[in-house]
């Protein structure tokens, strides 16, 4: 399915594919992008609870800033919450964007979402040659479709050769996705059986966040596409599991550095709708 994203004076800023269908590789989402003028200093990256793949099609190399003002250039890998100091840049960018679920990160990008620690990394540093013969094929293939079964084929393979989270652990994190963020820690250890020690070192381990954290990420991602979509902060924060309004601006403020009136007209989540349409998909339960 095509579509695109526009900017205020109408004029289009991306040109957007979505799946036709859903992944047979459970917690995997993917995305085509085509800049059609992207402004020249970029667009803020907004945390997500996913780590996020972008494989580069070669026409201009997507290009991110960190918070230490270090750039990478190509195919890369971002961290579970990446987001708030982070940009992205560049012209004439084309490129598959994929979101992992942390529950299959591991097995398919072949290091967990912990070494990762939040941080943007080459793919080739993670696969070496792999990485740009990957970017070649998909370059070489003209329909979005076939690049996504593509890359479905070979996350299927990487997939049933890596190495799986715990099923405990894969099943909090599903309860954390399916609460919205706001089901207790207790309750989860309570439900699994253990310690909440034994939870914290566990998922923090697998997933790499501990699981309050993870929880916090969860819940932020709901409002801030709630404050997206036009609904008020003090309803979102009412609905969300916040104290007050003044919570909901501190986890904001905390996450992407900015107000919750800013991200509410941040151009990285406008694309969500039309890349991946559908709220139950922003979630990636695996």
């Amino acid at each position: 399915m095509r579509s695109n994203v526009r900017k205020r004076d109408d004029r289009v800023a991306w040109d957007v594919a979505s799946s036709v269908r859903r992944s047979r590789v459970p917690g995997v989402t993917m995305a085509g992008f085509r800049d059609e003028g992207m402004a020249p200093e970029g667009h803020r990256m907004i945390p997500h609870p996913a780590v996020t793949l972008v494989l580069d099609l070669g026409a201009g190399p997507p290009v991110v800033e960190d918070a230490t003002g270090r750039r990478h250039r190509g195919s890369l890998v971002a961290g579970l919450g990446l987001g708030g100091a982070v940009w992205v840049q560049g012209q004439t960018v084309e490129c598959v964007q994929v979101r992992l679920s942390p529950v299959v990160a591991r097995a398919i990008l072949g290091v967990g979402p912990a070494e990762l620690d939040g941080h943007v990394v080459t793919l080739d540093d993670l696969w070496g040659s792999q990485a740009s013969r990957i970017s070649e094929r998909l370059s070489e293939v003209s329909s979005w479709q076939d690049r996504f079964a593509l890359v479905e084929a070979l996350f299927a393979r990487r997939s049933e050769a890596g190495s799986p989270v715990e099923p405990e652990v894969a099943w909090a994190w599903r309860r954390i996705v399916d609460s919205r963020g706001l089901v207790q820690v207790e309750r989860l250890a309570a439900e699994l059986g253990w310690s909440r020690k034994r939870l914290w070192s566990r998922f923090h381990t697998q997933i790499g966040l501990p699981p309050k954290r993870a929880a916090k990420l969860v819940r932020f991602d709901h409002a801030v596409h709630r404050l997206a979509s036009g609904q008020n902060a003090a309803g979102v924060a009412a609905d969300g599991g916040y104290a007050d309004q003044s919570h909901l601006h501190r986890d904001i403020m905390e996450f992407a550095g900015v107000t919750p009136v800013t991200v509410a007209h941040e151009p990285f989540l406008a694309v969500d709708d039309v890349a991946w349409p559908g709220a139950a998909d922003r979630a990636h339960v695996a």
